[in-house]
């Protein structure tokens, strides 16, 4: 069973910030998700096969060939500040 305790845990580990009604939401939550994998480990999932198949032997990338491209005053274009075809963005670092 999934306490506040656990719920607070992960939400700190998270990095977020969570009210007291939301702690009990959660907590209930997790319990319903946590009660549904045990009814899903009972599923007999004997011969069926995989969604995907793994072929080692076969290469699955795609050659690397070179194509044509936007010019930048097309890539500009759309773009909310520009200045000397370049893009303006906020400040991210102090």
């Amino acid at each position: 069973m999934v306490d506040k305790e656990t719920v607070l845990k992960v939400a700190q580990l998270s990095k977020l910030k969570l009210k007291n009604e939301e702690v009990e939401i959660f907590s209930k939550q997790f319990n319903d998700i946590l009660s549904f994998v045990e009814v899903l480990k009972e599923v007999d999932t004997e011969g069926v096969l995989p969604f995907y198949e793994l072929d080692l032997q076969e290469s699955y990338y795609r050659d690397d060939v070179a194509a044509g491209s936007i010019s930048n005053e097309e890539a500009l274009l759309n773009a909310p500040l520009k200045e000397g075809g370049f893009f303006v963005v906020p400040r991210v670092v102090g």
